[in-house]
């Protein structure tokens, strides 16, 4: 009887902490971060105006599911211009974006 009460102790303990445990993630947003912040610098240094709020990545090479967009913060409506827009995430062929601003500022990921 012992014996049975410790294994669904330890079995009642080992749930909750798969429960209580966040998984690790691969970075993937991390790295779709700083594949945007990189792909405007270089835009910038080469000169590329970004006031429209251009799409830069669309989508980010190495991850298909993700864009990269510049915008302003606060929004303007210039950056919801379709135009200016990544059409991959419009499409829905990509289901999550980065945004940064004209000074490649990290603004927000979904």
């Amino acid at each position: 009887m012992k014996k049975i009460l410790l294994i669904l102790l330890l079995a009642v303990a080992l749930v909750a902490l798969v429960f209580l445990i966040k998984p690790v993630g691969d970075g993937e947003e991390e790295r779709a971060k700083a594949a945007c912040i990189e792909a405007c610098r270089n835009a910038k240094n080469a000169g590329q105006d970004l006031s429209n709020g251009p799409c830069l990545l669309d989508p980010i090479s190495e991850m298909p599911d993700w864009v990269c967009d510049v915008a302003h913060s606060p929004r303007e409506d210039v950056d919801n211009l379709p135009e200016n827009q990544c059409s991959a995430f419009r499409q829905g062929s990509a289901k999550h974006f980065v945004e940064v601003d004209v000074n490649c500022q990290f603004i927000k990921a979904w």
